[in-house]
């Protein structure tokens, strides 16, 4: 993979701040979310798209593949599907799930004090 600069130490992410990170546009990250079911950001009440570094390591893998190793879209999804790459969904211990779903409904709780 090429060398980008870290991802920052946030829970969520808008899909501005992860096309920047990857110096493409949105619309190629929402073409991305329909053609691989492994990028599953999370939708506010307005429907804003908010990544958790977990989707961006997926988005990551498929930058790779596409933009760095050449592979076309079917490629890629072959690849993914074949290799198992990182991008599968894997079973978080629950403390961590917990984490996040504190996270979220702390951030839920920001959006309706924004209301």
């Amino acid at each position: 993979m090429s060398k980008r600069p870290p991802i920052p130490d946030k829970i969520y992410f808008s899909i501005g701040e992860v096309a920047s990170h990857f110096g493409v546009s949105t619309s190629l990250i929402r073409y991305w979310e329909d053609e691989f079911p492994q990028i599953t950001p999370r939708k506010n009440g307005k429907g804003d798209r908010r990544y958790t570094k977990q989707d961006i390591e997926k988005v990551a893998v498929i930058y790779d593949l596409i933009k760095e190793k050449g592979f076309t879209i079917k490629g890629a999804q072959s690849h993914i599907s074949d290799k198992g790459d990182k991008t599968e969904s894997v079973s978080f211990p629950v403390a961590d799930k917990l984490k996040e779903l504190k996270s979220f409904l702390i951030q839920l709780k920001q959006d309706l004090k924004n209301l």
